[in-house]
């Protein structure tokens, strides 16, 4: 933490920055662990609870409360501030969480899961806001790399900590955790926040804006959670509805922010090719990783012989890839004048590196497999400093909070649409069948490794042009000069 850069306003020490970063990237942490830890722990609390049919809303329910709200905090945080909003979202998950923590039924464990998602949304998007505040564009890259790094320690420590849990001790304890860790990043922020620049303005909160924007969220990502399920089906009348609902919503929305005098996404925000280009660029690169985050170990325990703990340390690499990807970036645009071009050659790279890698699936070794997939982090990892800072810098200060939001936003509804595509791939190219034939006896391992290999290709193929979109819309985003203190253009 000694490197952090000079803040943007002298009203706060060094400590007190200090104090706000460790607070908000903990807040961060919290929402993003919770969608880790609980992979390993599902089980046990099916077994607890009963309904064992429903146990994939535990994770379904968070996602769609938390991706329905994120864009909805930046906003009431440049309406009300930074310091009360936070609050507010660390206060509703705390909430839920007790919720989760106390549950004797499924309904109710997937009831506070809801209600910790409508919490953790906020965290995730008011963490990148308030770190938006503290330095100018030109110097906010240098903290960029933390972000990813926490990403990355919830995406490792999460399934770890979920399965020592239910080894040793009881499930509940995953959702009492938080209560220490949320008390700590209040106690650390509450104080420094206070200090913390701010330009309010007198502007009312688009509700109708709002109610639209969830709706259409909740019927896209309800469609996508109820396809796989054996019960309905993507051509299920229910997940058409669904899919007509979210979709057909987009023009209503559309119309809606054209003729409210103050939306909930500013005009001049969406309207602006910086940040309309980088938001949908990162949509597509989430999309590929996190969808790679689901079947990277599948593919190393069934084609690879890895047993599960194996195939989780091996993600490490990916995931520690990302994070140096991201460093590097972050810490290199401020000194040079052609930021783009990192970010850009390395999802170029990434996306080369998954075809090679569909190319080679059928035969590929472990070693070679793992060396790409780092390279494959590494390359990949670079886009979302630069996205970030690129937002935060083309819009006015004041719209930092909704263009943070909309950009957060986005990288959880690509999350979520990743998982979901990938996996539609997944099962279309009969990756369970595939393994299910390969027979047993001497040869039954290298059956295994080409036909099962053979059916992960078009998952490898999917996250590789994921990659290469997010690559064209980058391409496309104009590079601006980074805005040094004071808000002068460097």
């Amino acid at each position: 933490m000694n490197t952090i850069p000079k803040p943007a306003s002298a009203a706060l020490s060094d400590a007190d920055r200090l104090r706000i970063i460790v607070g908000v990237l903990i807040c961060m942490l919290l929402a993003a662990l919770d969608q880790t830890i609980v992979a390993p722990v599902i089980p046990a609390m099916g077994a607890a609870l009963g309904h064992s049919n429903y146990i994939s809303w535990i994770v379904s329910a968070y996602f769609l409360a938390a991706t329905a709200t994120t864009p909805l905090y930046g906003k009431i945080a440049d309406i009300h501030g930074r310091r009360p909003t936070l609050f507010a979202a660390v206060a509703i998950f705390v909430a839920g969480s007790v919720v989760c923590a106390l549950a004797t039924t499924m309904g109710v464990l997937v009831l506070g899961r809801a209600v910790q998602g409508l919490g953790g949304g906020g965290l995730m998007a008011l963490a990148q806001t308030v770190i938006g505040d503290l330095f100018p564009p030109r110097e906010r890259g240098k903290v960029s790399g933390y972000i990813a790094a926490t990403w990355a320690t919830a995406s490792i420590a999460g399934p770890v900590l979920g399965g020592f849990i239910t080894e040793h001790l009881t499930w509940p304890v995953i959702f009492w955790l938080n209560l220490p860790l949320a008390a700590f990043a209040v106690a650390m922020t509450s104080g420094a926040l206070k200090r913390l620049p701010w330009l309010k303005r007198e502007h009312r909160l688009d509700l109708l804006g709002s109610l639209l924007v969830v709706l259409a969220t909740v019927a896209l990502l309800l469609a996508l959670a109820l396809a796989p399920q054996p019960r309905f089906g993507w051509t299920s009348p229910i997940v058409l509805g669904l899919l007509a609902a979210g979709i057909g919503l987009v023009p209503v929305i559309a119309w809606h922010l054209l003729r409210v005098a103050e939306p909930l996404i500013p005009l001049e925000v969406l309207g602006d090719r910086v940040v309309l280009m980088a938001t949908f660029s990162v949509f597509f690169a989430m999309a590929a990783l996190i969808g790679l985050t689901v079947f990277v170990p599948l593919f190393l325990e069934l084609v690879l012989g890895q047993s599960a703990s194996q195939a989780g340390l091996a993600l490490v690499g990916y995931m520690v890839g990302t994070v140096i990807g991201a460093n590097f970036a972050g810490k290199t645009m401020a000194r040079v004048e052609h930021y783009k071009r990192l970010p850009l050659i390395g999802l170029a790279a990434a996306s080369a590196g998954l075809a090679w890698l569909a190319y080679r699936a059928g035969s590929i070794a472990f070693l070679e497999f793992e060396v790409v997939l780092i390279l494959v982090g590494i390359g990949s990892g670079q886009q979302f400093p630069i996205t970030t800072v690129s937002v935060q810098n083309a819009v006015d200060p004041r719209d930092i909070g909704v263009a943070t939001g909309v950009l957060a936003f986005m990288r959880a509804l690509g999350s979520s649409i990743g998982v979901a595509v990938v996996g539609a791939v997944g099962a279309a190219s009969g990756i369970v069948v595939s393994t299910s034939e390969a027979g047993s006896g001497a040869s039954a391992a290298s059956t295994l490794h080409r036909v099962a290999g053979g059916a992960f290709a078009p998952v490898f193929i999917a996250a590789s042009t994921s990659l290469a979109l997010g690559f064209i819309l980058l391409a496309l985003m104009p590079a601006r000069p980074l805005r040094g203190r004071g808000g002068a253009q460097t």
